[in-house]
């Protein structure tokens, strides 16, 4: 049974419909927007001003931490002046760790309980032990005593129930027998879900959270795929936690969201940022604007160009497997394909913006995420004349130089003008239905000089140059999209049909993943639009595996798209340019200024390549998300700072006032410490 309706068309799942108080999430429903309060609970002031602000920006519902028994108490008086101010429409989630006590208090003042099911009456000790079958039975009844008064009270009150798996927070008992793995997310969730279908309860609402978006999005698919084959198909909110801030938090949250949601799933959304949280909102917002308005009814969806109606995809969702590619090598220091990151190209635009363009992207701010291919519009045999005289005057900031042929443009016009600058040459070329003599040409000229073609492609045409690209074989080509119809489903799907293609052929040729037109319709002309239409079709495709060249084709800011592509890089997880930080989003469990710290340490390490350093305000998911990264900064208790390298906890409650200093001097004794050069103390400023 597969994940979803279609991998090439948004056709939406379809799911009960579950009611926080008057807000109904799946069924027929809007996708819903949430976000969480900062303040400490028992402020009741704060957490009901900073709730209003939420909802007066667009947040469908709010989350308050329960931390304990005070705070759950509190919520009564949250909840009655929310409504007193005229948002009583506006349902209030309790968020709750470890403590059944507070869930229990908690429920009878708000319309939405979210429990983890990591640390819900358990205490993750990372203690490692063989479970017997008797031994884990043991252990589910102990927790289904624990959460049933619960679920229980939730029943009888008509409140909804959030089971959230994180990542970071699993049981001791799933990472003993399951490990640290999507399919252990996903188990942990479902013994809960057994737990309220026992009791005839089925207002439930599934999350699975992760810091990074490639396990996020494999553990949801394996979460319907085993969820709706054996219980019912409850609604799915979506979120990367501990996304950071910033471009990067908006990033990686729009990249496990966005590919979530292309693919028809998930009901609510939050994006986790470490800044205020009013700026979660617009950001949630766009992305699900784009989704919902690629919705379609559930229908035949496409099929795959090549492939047999059974088997319309090759990809196994649940696990990541970059797509194997043939090496093509790009200049004498930069390859694509087999083993090598994902190239990034950066668009000049017309030819009479390349002086501009080359000044502008031989900026020192670009020296640790250079554009290694330049792309250049040519549509006509002028500009291709003018092409070859300005190269030659020209230090070209690119080990490679991309032409972007125009239709007018034919094989002859690039004879005698394929070396202009003494480098190797891509040609760009998208070939109409029928013209495959012209495809074969372009190849025979490109191999002959030792160049490139990129070749581009119709979806609708593909069938039509099967024959000939197998004749042709892999040697100097590269496939892209430039365009796609709507007919084609979204532009993810295209390049997953393209990929579908390739694999017919047995062609290993490398994909360049072009960011030329939008993922959604209507799509905004800002640069946030931009940077979450990237997020959506780069990143997305390369959290599937597929993408060897990338680019982000705006021409107004070269210099901004090319470190763009570099974040989406990164993002995914395809490419490390900079300091990997892991920070989670401000809540009232947290133990010191999470912004303010984020951004200083950033400052001073943000140089640190290949690094990974987690910033999180408390224990509840901090040792846990921490479990890939090399350092870790925890609030242990309030005005004390625990320093952590991976999972091991090797300095306790440290004054905040010398904790940068700790960290770092911790950093040098790792031997994973360099001092930053000019340009990147310039950057930091």
């Amino acid at each position: 049974m597969s994940y979803c309706a279609s991998r090439f068309a948004t056709l939406r799942r379809s799911t009960v419909e579950v009611k926080a108080g008057s807000v109904g999430i799946g069924g027929v429903h809007p996708i819903r927007v949430q976000s969480m309060t900062t303040s400490d609970t028992q402020d009741i002031a704060a957490t009901v001003r900073q709730s209003i602000a939420l909802a007066e920006v667009g947040c469908e519902i709010v989350r308050v931490t329960a931390p304990n028994v005070p705070a759950a108490k509190c919520l009564r008086d949250i909840r009655a002046q929310l409504t007193a101010a005229g948002f009583g429409h506006v349902p209030l989630v309790a968020d709750i760790h470890f403590l059944p006590h507070a869930a229990m208090e908690a429920v009878e003042h708000v319309e939405k309980i979210r429990v983890n099911p990591g640390n819900y009456a358990d205490k993750k000790k990372f203690a490692v032990k063989e479970y017997t079958d008797a031994d884990y039975d043991s252990e589910l009844q102990r927790l289904h005593e624990a959460f049933s008064p619960l679920v229980q009270r939730c029943k009888e009150l008509g409140r909804a129930l959030r089971i959230g798996t994180n990542h970071g927070s699993l049981s001791d008992r799933i990472m003993n027998r399951y490990g640290d793995t999507p399919l252990g997310m996903v188990e942990s969730a479902l013994e809960f879900v057994r737990i309220c279908e026992s009791h005839g309860f089925h207002d439930i609402v599934l999350s699975m959270k992760a810091s990074n978006p490639k396990v996020m999005i494999q553990a949801y698919r394996l979460l319907v795929e085993k969820m709706d084959r054996a219980h019912r198909p409850y609604p799915l909110h979506l979120g990367v936690t501990e996304a950071g801030d910033g471009e990067d938090g908006r990033i990686k949250s729009a990249i496990g969201i966005g590919s979530l949601l292309l693919d028809g799933l998930g009901d609510t959304i939050r994006v986790s940022l470490t800044e205020d949280s009013v700026y979660e909102i617009p950001v949630a917002r766009a992305i699900a604007a784009k989704a919902m308005s690629l919705w379609q009814p559930a229908s035949t969806p496409p099929s795959a160009p090549g492939a047999s109606p059974a088997q319309t995809d090759a990809v196994d969702p649940f696990t990541f497997q970059r797509r194997e590619t043939a090496a093509l090598a790009l200049s004498s220091r930069c390859s694509a394909g087999a083993d090598q990151p994902p190239r990034v190209i950066v668009s000049a635009g017309l030819v009479s913006r390349l002086p501009e363009t080359v000044r502008q992207l031989s900026t020192p701010a670009l020296k640790d995420t250079p554009p290694e291919g330049l792309l250049i519009r040519v549509d006509t045999p002028g500009d291709l004349a003018d092409l070859a005289v300005r190269v030659n005057d020209l230090l070209l900031p690119a080990e490679f130089l991309v032409i972007d042929a125009g239709p007018m443009l034919t094989i002859g016009d690039f004879f005698g003008l394929l070396d202009p600058h003494g480098g190797r040459i891509m040609i760009a070329r998208r070939f109409e239905n029928g013209e495959t003599e012209a495809l074969q040409e372009f190849a025979q000229l490109v191999r002959r000089h030792g160049h490139f073609l990129a070749v581009d492609l119709a979806l609708a045409d593909l069938p039509g140059f099967a024959d000939t690209l197998r004749t042709l074989g892999d040697e100097g080509l590269v496939f892209t999209l430039s365009a796609h119809r709507p007919s084609d489903g979204h532009a993810v799907g295209a390049y997953r049909r393209l990929r579908e293609f390739l694999r017919s052929l047995g062609s290993r040729a490398p994909v360049w993943i072009r960011n030329t037109h939008p993922t959604a319709v209507h799509a905004e002309n800002s640069f946030l639009s931009k940077l979450l239409e990237a997020s959506f079709l780069t990143g997305g495709l390369l959290c599937d595996g597929l993408g060897d060249l990338v680019s982000i084709e705006t021409e107004s800011d070269p210099v901004r798209a090319t470190k763009l592509a570099y974040n989406v890089l990164q993002g995914a997880g395809a490419r490390i340019s900079k300091t990997e930080f892991v920070a989670c989003p401000s809540c009232g469990r947290t133990l010191f200024d999470l912004q303010t710290t984020t951004q200083r340490i950033r400052a001073q390490t943000g140089h640190l390549k290949g690094v990974k350093i987690a910033i999180m305000g408390c224990i509840v998911n901090g040792p846990g998300e921490m479990a890939d990264a090399d350092f870790g900064y925890v609030g242990g208790a309030p005005g004390k700072i625990n320093l952590y390298v991976g999972k091991t906890c090797v300095q306790y409650n440290i004054p905040q006032d010398e904790a940068d200093a700790r960290l770092i001097a911790l950093i040098r004794e790792h031997g994973k410490w360099v001092d930053p050069e000019p340009h990147q103390v310039a950057a930091a400023r």
